[in-house]
């Protein structure tokens, strides 16, 4: 057994330089790699492609790479929670790729099964169809979607092992797997660091044998993007 454990995000995300193309699981704030992000923002990274779920929210999450403008692309399917965001988007300092969520996760899901394109009827005609290939399935017209691939993926799960293996809690269940799966480095942060052996295999979402690197987690927010409460009255 190949023992992947690293002992802090500062140590896992060695090797991430400018300009990396990096995968982010997570699905609004929820299962997102809390550690990894305030290291990557502590390396002071920049120009650096982003394909995730979102993009945080303006103190939280990736928001806080583009607070200080390490992010140079947004390859995303929900970007609404994030002030900064529009404000980089609209002003040009900010390249973004929005993608319908379902394309986008099928692409990433692609990347890590060594499929390289497939056709699907989302997006056409639309903007996200332009300058992209066009055929047509039972009467129905497809475009050529890509797939996606980065130079690290970093993954959160609840639950991981010396060797790699993750299972996932939850709505937290998301971006991470195929994310996991389309990293030529993937590193995961759990919640829970275990032996070999402690978790059930029949459980196991995401084996062992597509993460390089592991690391338990210091502290974990749980933020909500939008808590709604009942007035007392």
């Amino acid at each position: 057994m190949i023992d992947k454990v690293v002992s802090n995000a500062q140590q896992a995300i060695q090797g991430i330089e400018d300009d990396m193309t990096l995968m982010l699981g997570g699905f609004g704030l929820c299962g997102i790699p809390e550690n990894s992000i305030a290291a990557l923002v502590e390396k002071n990274l920049k120009g650096l492609i982003c394909i995730s779920n979102n993009a945080g929210v303006d103190d939280f999450g990736l928001g806080l790479l583009l607070q200080k403008k390490q992010i140079k692309k947004m390859i995303s399917s929900y970007v609404g929670e994030n002030a900064e965001f529009e404000r980089q988007m609209l002003s040009g300092e900010l390249e973004v790729d929005l993608i319908p969520q379902g394309s986008l996760a099928e692409r990433c899901r692609a990347g890590g099964a060594g499929i390289p394109a497939f056709f699907t009827p989302a997006g056409y005609g639309t903007e996200v169809a332009e300058g992209k290939e066009v055929r047509e399935f039972n009467g129905k017209p497809h475009i050529l979607e890509s797939a996606l691939i980065a130079d690290y993926a970093i993954v959160k799960a609840w639950k991981g092992d010396r060797a790699g293996n993750l299972v996932y809690k939850g709505t937290a269940r998301n971006f991470n797997p195929p994310m996991a799966m389309a990293g030529k480095i993937t590193i995961a942060e759990v919640e829970e660091l275990v032996e070999p052996g402690e978790l059930d295999p029949n459980f196991i979402h995401t084996p062992g044998i597509f993460v390089q690197r592991i690391f338990q987690g210091e502290t974990y927010e749980k933020r909500i993007e939008q808590r709604t409460i009942k007035s007392s009255n």
